[in-house]
């Protein structure tokens, strides 16, 4: 059974720094760094990063790969009495996913204000007519979660501007 969201013997960091560990990886491959896991009685069964660059797959978001990981560990689509974990607040097709998973409950870093669907653009989880909702707890890391995404915005504008530059060279 799941814990409350509030309840200390879920270590919001700790996962949360799970979820970092799979932002890296997103990092390291020039995709977007948000990471994510999710967790069952206490134990990851789920883990994803952005893959939509080494994929080419505009779904491929660290929620919906850890979802999906999560599904087949549990062997149901239903992920009752999980937390997902996630270092940037999802996105709407990434919280569709955890509403029609059935999570349990949503844990995420920091916030997405051009994109978030858990309050910054869209509040997905405020509408009445969904059959299913969850408790969402945020700023978990979110300065580490939010360092990341900044380093690599600054480096992809930095690639851009050099391969500007060399352009105007021919």
């Amino acid at each position: 059974m799941l814990r409350t969201m509030l309840d200390a013997s879920l270590d919001h960091a700790a996962f949360m720094q799970e979820a970092l560990q799979e932002a890296r990886k997103a990092l390291a491959t020039e995709d977007v760094p948000v990471g994510a896991v999710v967790v069952f009685d206490g134990l990851i069964i789920g883990r994803g990063h952005n893959q939509r660059e080494a994929l080419t797959d505009p779904t491929a978001h660290a929620e919906i790969l850890a979802l999906q990981q999560a599904a087949r560990h549990l062997s149901s689509w239903r992920l009752i009495d999980t937390v997902l974990y996630v270092t940037l607040e999802p996105c709407i097709m990434c919280i569709g996913a955890a509403v029609l998973g059935r999570i349990s409950g949503l844990v995420y870093g920091c916030h997405d204000p051009k994109a978030g669907a858990c309050g910054s653009q869209f509040d997905i989880l405020g509408a009445q007519r969904l059959n299913h909702t969850f408790p969402i707890v945020s700023g978990v890391c979110e300065s580490e979660a939010s360092a990341l995404l900044k380093t690599f915005f600054r480096q992809l504008r930095q690639r851009r501007k050099l391969s500007i530059r060399g352009q105007n060279r021919l």
